[in-house]
């Protein structure tokens, strides 16, 4: 059984994401490229069982990997623009088989496309963290050839208090203290609730790091939620028990996600997932057939 409706959204769930818009009011929210990583599915989700990818085949690519997007999400107000995580920068890195969570991955692109949308980094007056991860934090330390310093570090940036607090896990997660001391001067620890951008606020959500944070954008009637990695692939709508392989806390990551999947369920509101392949944006929906409860990702952009 599929989690989507249609075979062309069943093949956008194994395609590289390309930038997508929705409008909320007066905001414009856009998903911004930078790359694409490919996990594999033993080691990152692995209460799955192979059975339960024989059942969903057309999760996987040809390679039996999990296709995940790896970008930023633009926020627009007029000319104020707001820009959630920052993509792993200009980076690439080829397989390891020694590795049972990550495949090749490459970034590198945000800028660019960026760019495309009308927008100059030096555009973005703020800058929000979902968690210290490099791939959420890669143009935030990163620089452009020839410049002196990175795109954003005219800006604030936002980052959830207690992640920013226990900063030094961050380096088992591919982000160590020298990185980070890039970014230091410009952080802003964000506090639970709090309106960072205007229709734009934190809600904590820790699990999958200590302090892992989303942000709920409202406009228009509606709210779109930037759920960062509380979900990484869209079968987790699913079955929000299977917890990530490198989640900080396993247990409390599940927590959340059953909850999340249920506020994604309800009227007027819209989930972001930008490791969801190329279905970033969608909402849960009760699945078809099925009489269990469960629900489904259907792509709404």
């Amino acid at each position: 059984m599929s989690t989507t409706t249609s075979t062309g959204d069943r093949a956008r769930l194994t395609s590289p994401p390309r930038i997508r818009s929705l409008r909320l009011g007066e905001l414009t929210v856009t998903y911004v490229p930078d790359g694409l990583v490919r996990l594999k599915p033993g080691g990152w989700l692995p209460a799955a069982t192979p059975a339960d990818w024989q059942a969903h085949p057309g999760h996987l690519d040809q390679d039996g990997l999990l296709v995940a997007g790896i970008g930023g999400l633009l926020v627009e107000r007029g000319e104020r623009a707001l820009l959630i995580d920052t993509g792993l920068g200009p980076e690439s890195h080829p397989d390891d088989p020694a590795d049972p969570f990550i495949g090749p991955l490459h970034g590198g692109d945000l800028l660019r496309n960026l760019r495309s949308l009308g927008r100059d980094p030096r555009d973005i007056e703020a800058v929000a963290i979902t968690h210290l991860h490099p791939d959420h934090l890669g143009w935030a330390w990163s620089t452009e050839p020839g410049a002196a310093e990175p795109p954003f570090a005219h800006a604030p940036h936002h980052v959830g208090a207690p992640e920013w607090e226990r900063r030094d896990l961050a380096a088992e997660g591919g982000a160590p203290a020298e990185r980070l001391a890039v970014l230091a001067p410009n952080v802003r620890p964000a506090a639970d609730g709090e309106e960072i951008f205007p229709g734009v606020r934190a809600s904590f959500t820790p699990g999958h790091t200590a302090g892992h944070t989303a942000y709920t954008i409202t406009g228009g009637g509606r709210r779109l939620i930037a759920f960062g990695d509380a979900l990484h692939a869209p079968l987790q709508v699913t079955y929000p028990e299977w917890s990530c392989g490198i989640d900080h806390d396993p247990d409390e990551s599940a927590g959340h996600r059953r909850r999340l999947v249920e506020e994604l369920s309800r009227p007027g509101t819209i989930g972001y997932g930008g490791h969801f392949a190329d279905v970033v944006f969608g909402r849960a929906e009760p699945a078809a057939g099925r009489g269990d409860g469960r629900f489904t990702w259907v792509p709404v952009a």
